[in-house]
């Protein structure tokens, strides 16, 4: 049986390659492509969605989201990582066809699920703003989606503290106040943070194999990935990229690669820390406990890093197969 989901995506590089895993796998069906800031501005965010569409025919409702955080002032894009227009190396036609759901993205998730009660999974590979949005106008919508799946945060597992400051990960630092909204709501939330998303890698090896053996789904994913690869190895250090953004496609697709720990979350919100991520993990009641009332939470903490690859390999290549 298909997994529905609705993912919410700012459109970079790695959002690129979640969204055409999320396509290609058999077992889900991608409902809709909620766009939010952050690796770009919500307008690139919507074209680059746009523009995947059109190129490889996608199904799903393109749906624009929110421009800003809620609270703190915008971080901007990150033009270092993904490059003006969010694509790398590889330029979006300023017009581009079809049009987005007049609706805001909020808006959609919460008709979506009421629609389907219990039935759609909502992915969050960008800041959740979208998500902490939708909670503030219907909070019913906590007992009609299937599951919540973030990639975001980081909690030490792995040496993996942030990426965007010693202690916070880009998604969430972008947001802090809607993550701490959505990671303390009562519906069921799986993280996929750097704890895992940082023990697997693209190399160019692996990408350079997927250019030559599925079609024209390989070349552009090979395409995009030439500027971020750059990224990586004059600023990381790394001549490979982390699979951020497909590894919680992947999580959907096989919980089973990833180990999960349970316990409630919050978000620092401000000072030094802003954007940290923070799971309890034991039982003890303390004097002063932020975290004690609220809902416990899944954080995966190992993955099975090459079932991983093999899965994203064997389905673009198939994906592939069935575009010709």
């Amino acid at each position: 049986m298909k997994t529905k989901i609705i993912l919410d995506t700012d459109p970079g590089i790695d959002d690129v390659f979640a969204i055409l895993f999320a396509e290609a796998h058999p077992d889900i069906e991608l409902k809709g492509i909620t766009t939010i800031y952050g690796n770009v501005t919500i307008e690139n965010a919507t074209r680059n969605a746009l523009y995947l569409k059109q190129k490889f025919q996608l199904q799903a409702d393109i749906v624009t989201g929110a421009s800003k955080p809620i609270v703190r002032p915008p971080v901007g894009p990150t033009v270092v990582v993904h490059g003006e227009g969010g694509f790398g190396d590889v330029n979006v036609p300023a017009e581009v066809e079809g049009q987005a759901d007049p609706r805001p993205a909020y808006q959609y998730i919460i008709d979506a699920v009421k629609a389907e009660p219990g039935e759609i999974t909502l992915v969050a590979i960008g800041p959740l703003t979208n998500l902490a949005l939708a909670l503030q106008a219907d909070p019913s919508i906590v007992d009609l989606v299937n599951k919540v799946v973030i990639m975001g945060g980081a909690f030490g597992e792995n040496g993996h503290r942030g990426n965007v400051t010693p202690f916070a990960e880009a998604n969430v630092h972008d947001d802090p106040h809607a993550a701490d909204m959505v990671l303390t709501a009562s519906w069921p939330v799986v993280v996929i943070g750097l704890d895992v998303t940082e023990q697997s890698f693209f190399t160019r090896d692996y990408l350079d194999q997927l250019r030559d053996n599925a079609g024209d789904v390989g070349q552009f994913i090979w395409d995009v990935s030439r500027f971020y690869l750059r990224f990586y190895s004059e600023k990381v250090g790394l001549d490979a990229c982390h699979v951020h953004d497909p590894s919680a496609i992947a999580y959907v697709i096989n919980p089973e690669l990833f180990t999960l720990r349970e316990g409630p979350i919050r978000v620092v919100v401000d000072g030094v820390a802003e954007g940290m991520t923070i799971q309890k993990i034991d039982d003890r009641v303390y004097p002063h406990d932020e975290w004690m009332n609220q809902s416990p939470q899944q954080v995966a903490v190992t993955v099975k890093d090459a079932e991983l690859l093999e899965l994203y390999r064997h389905s673009i290549i198939n994906y592939a197969v069935r575009l010709k």
